[in-house]
């Protein structure tokens, strides 16, 4: 198996995000969660840590950090890169190169030809807005693998596309990724 960096955005999904540590993890993974500060106060890194056994990571400066270039030991620690959940902030945000937090510091320091997949998460109407389908086909030309997000009952009270897919549909495509 391989050593998995999963990245998690602060959609209302993070809650799947830990789930999906835990089973990857059962699946023989060794996962390392990063997370946005903002997904760090819906969902506390400690869940993260608790079910990998492996560190969880927020910040890259100030009394938080783990070592010196956090972003640097995690981009060269990875084997393959999944975002999820990815909300179009930080969809955004990788499709254009921004560095602004540990999360894209680390993905931008990833290097090329590592196995990188995102997997969506967010309201109907923002996954149909033209500038969040543009960045998706800007990652997928960059080599993203972009699992489609599924449809159903979402947090914000709708129903429509844009959910994350549940957990075992992520592991399973996973798998099916790292094999080729």
């Amino acid at each position: 198996m391989s050593q998995l960096l999963l990245c998690c955005g602060a959609s209302a999904a993070l809650h799947k995000g830990v789930d999906l540590a835990s089973k990857l993890t059962q699946a023989g993974h060794r996962v390392r969660a990063v997370l946005t500060p903002t997904a760090a106060r819906l969902v506390s890194p400690q869940l993260f840590e608790a079910v990998t056994s492996e560190p969880a990571s927020v910040v890259e400066l100030g009394p938080e950090r783990r070592g010196s270039m956090d972003h640097i030991e995690l981009s060269t620690w990875a084997e393959a890169v999944l975002v999820a959940p990815a909300t179009a902030d930080l969809i955004s945000r990788l499709a254009l190169g921004l560095g602004s937090d540990l999360v894209t510091t680390t993905l931008l320091a990833v290097p090329q030809g590592i196995p990188r997949m995102v997997c969506p998460a967010m309201n109907p109407n923002m996954l149909a807005h033209p500038a969040v389908a543009r960045n998706l086909e800007v990652l997928a030309g960059d080599g993203w693998r972009v699992l489609e997000t599924e449809s159903g009952h979402m947090a914000c009270g709708v129903d429509g596309l844009g959910r994350l897919p549940e957990v075992g549909v992520i592991v399973e495509a996973v798998a099916e990724w790292l094999r080729g």
